[in-house]
């Protein structure tokens, strides 16, 4: 049920993911970040079991700091993915296995830009743009649609925009709100959460 969206661009990768958290029929909290801060220029959006996102995000994001601690510059996005996806198949294959997915977005000064999708099943690969959750059965087709790699922030934002909006007239579940940030040479920002009510508000503005 739960939602993770990531575009990459020429210059920047834009994330954004859903702030529920839902229990069978139940909301538990509607204001949960589910983007974790990774390093100064990568950014993990992460959804699964409750307790094992949280944990693993914060066991990567501890041992990047430590491998740069110990070697004094930080690990690319492309090592960095390749190390997480290490972490999962190995505890997939052991008796407490992580039940997540996610996003993995991050800017190299050498490469620019970079996205990759992984699973619960450790399986990676680098995208132009990616998604989790049922949300996703309706975003892809206007990630296609809208791609492109030369558009500006303000574009990208919108169309992570058009994405929520699809989410929230089709999607069944209730995912009211979506956090954004995006991730560029100068190191991960926040973009102005989208909701409902900001989405209304545009609509009625349009009228």
């Amino acid at each position: 049920m739960e939602c993770l969206l990531g575009i990459s661009f020429k210059d920047f990768v834009i994330v954004a993911a859903d702030r529920t958290i839902a229990q069978s029929v139940l909301v538990m909290k509607s204001d949960e970040d589910k983007l974790y801060k990774i390093s100064k220029k990568l950014v993990m959006a992460i959804s699964g079991e409750s307790g094992d996102t949280t944990q693993f995000a914060e066991y990567i994001a501890k041992n990047i700091q430590l491998y740069k601690m110990r070697n004094g510059y930080e690990l690319s996005p492309s090592a960095a993915a390749n190390f997480t996806r290490r972490n999962l198949a190995d505890y997939l294959r052991s008796r407490s296995p992580y039940f997540v997915n996610l996003l993995l977005a991050g800017y190299d000064d050498e490469t620019g830009p970079e996205l990759y999708f992984m699973d619960y099943l450790a399986s990676m690969v680098k995208v132009p743009f990616g998604v989790h959750g049922y949300g996703g059965f309706f975003s892809l087709g206007i990630m296609d649609r809208y791609h492109n790699a030369d558009i500006n922030e303000e574009e990208a934002y919108e169309v992570v925009k058009k994405c929520v909006a699809e989410v929230h007239k089709r999607l069944i579940v209730n995912l009211p709100n979506f956090k954004v940030q995006i991730v560029d040479k100068n190191g991960v920002r926040d973009l102005p959460d989208i909701t409902i009510k900001s989405l209304n508000a545009e609509t009625t503005q349009s009228l």
